[in-house]
């Protein structure tokens, strides 16, 4: 069974920095796409970032030039650094993990990591 586990969340003045990372166990021959959503109270889950097997990198217009995602293959574990912090990143932050199984394609989601940052 795929499980995810989430690390590194927290409290942080505007302007600090956090780093977030998920580890990926449950022995998955290898990993397509991950990366990290974020959820804001009362609002809908987002996309934050996601790389790709190949090392290609998506970021929500929100938080380009102050997140950077990257993964570790051989640890199946993905990473969000964060600096330049705002209130309005404030939200719980959940991984997720896409796989193909010959043609069929999964994907799983963490547990969640609550991010609060002040002003």
């Amino acid at each position: 069974q795929v499980q995810l586990v989430e690390s590194g969340g927290g409290l942080v003045q505007a302007g600090g920095s956090l780093r977030l990372s998920c580890a990926v166990s449950g022995g998955i021959g290898g990993l397509d796409a991950m990366g990290w959503y974020r959820q804001a109270p009362g609002k809908q889950r987002e996309m934050v970032a996601e790389m790709t097997d190949g090392g290609a990198a998506n970021y929500a217009s929100s938080v380009k030039g102050r997140f950077n995602i990257s993964r570790d293959n051989a640890k199946n574990t993905v990473y969000l650094q964060m600096s330049g912090l705002k209130p309005e990143d404030t939200g719980v932050y959940y991984c997720i993990v896409r796989w193909t199984v010959t043609i069929a394609e999964y994907s799983t989601w963490g547990q969640g990591t609550q991010v609060t940052v002040s002003s």
